[in-house]
């Protein structure tokens, strides 16, 4: 499993999102800090879920955080992420 599927089955296992993106952008990072050649560095998030109700956008972004913390000690170098509870943006 790679690191995509990984984050992809974490986040879906623990959040049971209604909406689920992630887009891997390690290519337009190539050159920059914490950029491999294989990729699997930089990544984009959106989520929605019924999880996030009753969050600040700060405490939603700390629940992503600690659950991708070992993607982050294996090479994930940069998460951008936009979470919104369900039925709110």
């Amino acid at each position: 499993m790679n690191r995509y599927e990984r984050i992809m089955s974490l986040l879906s296992q623990e959040f049971k999102p209604t909406r689920l993106e992630l887009r891997d952008d390690s290519q337009s990072h190539a050159g920059h800090n914490g950029a491999r050649p294989g990729g699997e560095t930089h990544y984009t998030l959106v989520i929605e879920s019924a999880a996030f109700q009753g969050l600040n956008k700060i405490q939603c972004h700390q629940a992503i955080y600690r659950l991708l913390a070992n993607e982050f000690k294996t090479g994930l170098h940069a998460l951008s992420i936009q979470a919104f509870a369900a039925g709110k943006k």
